[in-house]
């Protein structure tokens, strides 16, 4: 599995945190910034990431901010993808199983480095399956190409 992983200054240690867990997991990652003391806007993270994961150029995608959530609105502005705020055990389960999010959120300020390795490890472990979701899966993919479609 290949990651994509990003933050603003308010994810900076956090990112660090996540990006040495990864390491210890053997899985490969590329870090799109922000950097120490570099102040960032997070959308412009959040659209870096999104656009390479859209591309297929990663599996998935790690975000982070100060709540996780502007990432997840910026990220899910890419036609494609689906991003979700992990801050609790049934969300970064959830996230995968049911919704197939290919980008996870993390708020530096709602969740601490040891949770956010559980968290990032369980959505990371989480696989979709075909089942009830795979409808309402489909269509918000419907939905997000008939968008595209209507606003050209």
């Amino acid at each position: 599995m290949k990651i994509a992983i990003g933050c603003d200054q308010n994810g900076y240690e956090l990112k660090l945190e996540l990006m040495d867990f990864l390491k210890e997991k053997n899985i490969e990652y590329v870090d799109f910034g922000s950097n120490k003391g570099e102040s960032t806007y997070y959308p412009e993270i959040a659209l870096k990431v999104s656009k390479e994961v859209a591309k297929g150029n990663f599996e998935r995608g790690i975000l982070i901010c100060g709540t996780g959530i502007g990432m997840a609105i910026t990220a899910n502005k890419v036609p494609g993808i689906r991003a979700a705020v992990c801050h609790d055990i049934y969300s970064a389960e959830r996230a995968q199983k049911s919704n197939k999010a290919q980008i996870a959120t993390f708020g530096a300020e709602v969740v601490g480095p040891s949770l956010a390795k559980y968290l990032l490890n369980i959505w990371l472990n989480s696989e979709f399956v075909d089942g009830r979701s795979t409808p309402k899966v489909n269509l918000i993919n419907e939905i997000d190409k008939n968008f595209r479609k209507d606003l050209k």
